[in-house]
């Protein structure tokens, strides 16, 4: 079967061996994945590791054969795969044991993957296999980012700094589901003009003062994931006692804080991972319940994965990058 492998520090498409369902586990036949910037930063992290690895966290596809032990699941039902290893249960961190898919576990980006029966759910019925493949990683990181960490409510302001992530098209439409006021940044006027038509009540121009550009708003809630680039400015846009939830760094990691203005604030910041599997089944729920869409920008064929991984890296998409397994 063919696969997107990274070994000996380089990264191509192969032919490599098809999986075997184990006691427990399922072989899925992949027909989409989803590229998340993860996926970007594996091959750097990995160096030059010997041991093949196939990268990918989304996708969804059609189960194709089934291990012993597995219930409840039969041959050719259609399944996304959930990312979040063996964290099944809500809860204010993950448990021992959590991997997000993709490393160090083989991915997604394979004609086919063998994966425990416990990390499938039923594909939604009213999304393609492109778009059920998307969903999983950045839609189940959005909404615990900003319902269980940010417990967002209605009638609340949420601001999110980059409007073209998957994560943030996600967001954006979560919370105008409920409600809530959406406010976004990009340096891009395309991109802003897109956050607008998919929902966002305003779209500022990162390079802008946004002291001067949101003076008249009161910000409930910052969804972070940029970093040292906007944490501070950020920061100075949040109301007295607001939350802010960092669930990325594309940016630098490391950031100064003045920690008198933060206490004075009142401020409140959490972290966010990814979630549980009781946040993506509830997430899965609100996206039935609102008719949620997700946003792709563009389709590449699994032999064309390093263009798309050229255009996830340089950010030129508006939404999600996804890899056509199944032609």
């Amino acid at each position: 079967m063919k696969a997107l492998i990274h070994e000996n520090g380089n990264l191509n498409v192969l032919e490599t061996a098809e999986p075997v369902a184990k006691l427990g586990e399922v072989v899925v036949a992949m027909h989409a994945a989803g590229l998340n910037r993860r996926d970007l930063m594996i091959p750097g992290r990995r160096g030059n590791t010997k041991e093949p690895l196939i990268l990918g966290s989304d996708g969804a596809g059609v189960i194709s054969s089934i291990g012993k032990g597995v219930k409840g699941w039969s041959v050719g039902d259609e399944v996304i795969i959930n990312p979040s290893l063996r964290w099944f249960d809500k809860s204010t961190f993950p448990p021992a044991g959590f991997d997000i898919l993709g490393m160090p576990d083989h991915g997604t980006f394979a004609e086919k993957i063998a994966i425990s029966a416990e990390q499938l759910e039923k594909k939604p019925a009213n999304l393609s296999m492109e778009e059920a493949a998307v969903i999983a990683l950045s839609a189940l990181t959005g909404y615990r980012a900003l319902f269980t960490q940010g417990e967002l409510k209605p009638g609340h302001t949420v601001f999110i700094p980059g409007a073209g992530s998957g994560v943030a098209t996600y967001i954006i439409q979560f919370a105008k589901n409920i409600g809530a006021r959406v406010i976004v940044s990009s340096r891009s006027v395309e991109k802003r003009k897109k956050a607008l038509e998919l929902g966002a009540d305003l779209a500022i121009d990162t390079n802008d003062n946004w002291l001067d550009a949101l003076s008249d708003e009161k910000i409930d809630v910052v969804i972070e994931s940029v970093g040292r680039a906007t944490f501070n400015r950020s920061l100075e846009v949040l109301k007295p006692g607001g939350r802010i939830v960092v669930f990325g760094a594309t940016t630098e990691d490391v950031v100064d804080l003045d920690l008198r203005k933060f206490f004075y604030g009142q401020y409140q910041m959490f972290g966010s991972t990814m979630g549980s599997r009781d946040e993506l089944r509830e997430m899965l729920q609100h996206i039935d319940q609102y008719g949620v869409k997700p946003v792709i920008d563009k389709a590449y064929p699994l032999e064309n994965a390093l263009e798309a991984f050229d255009a996830l890296r340089n950010s030129e998409q508006f939404g999600k990058l996804v890899l056509q397994i199944k032609q």
